[in-house]
Parts: structure tokens; C-alpha cells; sequence
């Protein structure tokens, strides 16, 4: 998707139009994620991005979408520039951590200690 959303419409208060902008924004990347992945891959990444118009244009995170959308009308912007192109991607894997050999020579570490530790008796 790349689009230009003017926050300027007739007979429609400002504040409505950025929400729908929104709205827009946060339906085309569901719409996006329901697709089919292609076969060998695990999720879908966005190419992200945002700005008062595309000369001004830069690259965003998804997670940033909609705090750009509002920066620009901070700035009183009169429209803003979002591009969002969808590609397939994988998952990092993870490594996971090596287990102890054996836990039975943890146990040779503990101490004993004396309830008189814990409840001192009051000297006479």
C-alpha cells in the first residue's frame, strides 16, 4: 500500500478523519497477516514508511505506525504519506540453554542452619 491520507474532508471534524486514517492503517496490516504464507516461511515482515508526504518519506517501524501518523498531525501536517509493502520472513531461532549435568551435587552445598539464627533468644 502506499497512499496519501489528506486529514482535511468535508463536512467531517479532524479528529474523525486522523482515527479513520487509523483505522485504515491497522486493517490493511490484519488483512496482510491473514494471507497465505508461501511455503518455508513463518510469518510476514513490513516494509514501513511515513511521512508528510513520500519526498519526506522515511523508514519506520510497524510498532510506529500510528505514533507517526499522530506526530504528523502534531505537526499540522494537512496529509500524510504511509507506505507498508509486505514481504515473507522467518522467525530467529532460539537457542536453548544447556541443563546441568546432575543436580544431586547441588545438595552438597547447603548449610544447616539453627532456628536460634532465625529467633534469637532475648538475653536475661
Amino acid at each position: 500500500m502506499k497512499k496519501v491520507f489528506p486529514f482535511s474532508q468535508a463536512g467531517k471534524a479532524r479528529p474523525r478523519v486522523v482515527e479513520a486514517v487509523k483505522h485504515e492503517i491497522r486493517n490493511y496490516l490484519a488483512r496482510e497477516q491473514r494471507k497465505t504464507l508461501p511455503e518455508g516461511w513463518d510469518r510476514w515482515e513490513f516494509d514501513c514508511k511515513l511521512g508528510a508526504n513520500a519526498a519526506q518519506a522515511r523508514e519506520v517501524m510497524v510498532s510506529k505506525l500510528i505514533k507517526g501518523v499522530d506526530a504528523v498531525v502534531q505537526g499540522g501536517g494537512d496529509e500524510v504519506y504511509v507506505e507498508i509493502l509486505a514481504k515473507p520472513g522467518r522467525k530467529p531461532k532460539r537457542e536453548k540453554p544447556e541443563a546441568p549435568a546432575s543436580t544431586a551435587a547441588g545438595w552438597e552445598k547447603i548449610v544447616k542452619i539453627k532456628s536460634a539464627d532465625f529467633f534469637p533468644v532475648p538475653p536475661s
